[in-house]
């Protein structure tokens, strides 16, 4: 992920995908031109890497020049647009390719067609590396299409944010959920978690999705995902990973105007991990951090001795069993930490004293983030 002035942009198309779609242009347009000497076009200023690169792989005798087209500044039409670099030569009788960086709305195609209408060429085609089908407005052919995209803002590699973005060799799109943060929140059993993810959606505006109450909500409404996950647990066997994702990305969908989510119960795996990561991509977001409340064991047996005399639950009254599960969550949270601190995403929360004492200190991470 960059940021370009106040945005960010995450990894969208490679330097490699890029120069592949260019090979696959550069095949297409030699074959159809034959032994003619074309006229490559290039549209400044965002077609400048592209121009370069493709006529460097054009196998054949060709010539290059640019044209800069610019709308006007100040005119109530966005479809006004300037020439401000024109034509240096004479095309009559040739063949005229145009490549372009992008093309979305076909503004700047119009113009094109408009600057060549008493050209006199041969034949004047239109070569694109990027071409959004949603965004276009026009009925003019496009001759050639490296890659359709969706109508998202990208920069990259003669694509620019405000000046900004031009000179990288891949491509990146618009991160358009800034204001989200979103918490993978863990505690051993008795560390107060519950407790603290109550504070902590109130006070930040976040939604809180534990693993267990989705789980318990999906089997108890039979939703098609609970009776699948209930299908895996009546025969003793996992739940597949895709099916949890499913349901959490049924919850982030119920609260799209959230100002992000607390993860509680999930991931507990290194693919669980990825498999959120790529949830949180796909609305435009990620996960900021793994927040882990960390409490003495013996804090925390004597804790749950103390709940287990009011709760009524059995886990709660053995401490053989409670010395058991706190085992079993060090050896889940290990693998998280490790996953989280390589990305500089885990951070440790002393959890002993009163709650506002530990809200704070988990606000102070928050804070920062």
């Amino acid at each position: 992920m960059i940021k370009l002035h106040d945005k960010y942009f995450k990894p969208f198309v490679s330097a490699k995908e890029i120069d592949e779609a260019l090979q696959r242009l550069v095949d297409e347009i030699a074959e159809d031109v034959g032994d003619e000497i074309p006229v490559f076009i290039g549209i400044l200023n965002g077609s400048f890497m592209l121009t370069s690169d493709f006529v460097k792989k054009y196998p054949k005798p060709c010539e290059v020049t640019f044209i800069k087209l610019a709308s006007y500044e100040g005119l109530k039409s966005s479809e006004d647009i300037q020439r401000l670099i024109g034509l240096t030569q004479d095309l009559t009788g040739r063949t005229v390719i145009i490549l372009e960086d992008i093309i979305d709305t076909g503004k700047t195609l119009h113009e094109v067609h408009r600057i060549f209408k008493n050209e006199k060429v041969k034949s004047l085609k239109i070569a694109t590396l990027f071409y959004k089908p949603e965004a276009y407005k026009k009925d003019f052919k496009l001759h050639y299409v490296g890659i359709e995209i969706p109508n998202k803002f990208i920069v990259g590699y003669g694509l620019d944010y405000d000046g900004l973005g031009r000179d990288l060799p891949e491509v990146y799109q618009l991160k358009e959920t800034q204001h989200m943060t979103n918490l993978v929140l863990f505690g051993p059993p008795g560390a107060g978690k519950g407790t603290q993810a109550e504070f902590l959606k109130e006070k930040y505006n976040l939604v809180h999705i534990s693993t267990g109450d989705v789980f318990r909500f999906n089997i108890k409404n039979k939703t098609a995902l609970g009776m699948l996950a209930k299908s895996f647990m009546d025969k003793g066997a996992l739940v597949p990973d895709q099916v949890t994702i499913d349901m959490l990305e049924a919850e982030v969908e119920k609260n799209t105007d959230a100002n992000g989510f607390i993860f509680d119960g999930f991931p507990r795996t290194d693919a669980q991990a990825d498999a959120l990561e790529k949830l949180m991509d796909s609305k435009d977001s990620h996960i900021n951090a793994m927040i882990a409340l960390e409490v003495d064991d013996e804090v925390l047996v004597k804790r749950l001795l103390e709940r287990g005399k009011t709760s009524g639950r059995k886990d709660d009254a053995d401490e053989t069993v409670i010395r058991n599960r706190i085992k079993v969550y060090y050896n889940e949270t290990a693998i998280l930490k490790d996953y989280y601190a390589a990305q500089d995403k885990y951070f440790g929360v002393d959890g002993v004293g009163s709650i506002e004492d530990i809200t704070k200190r988990l606000s102070s991470v928050i804070d920062k983030l």
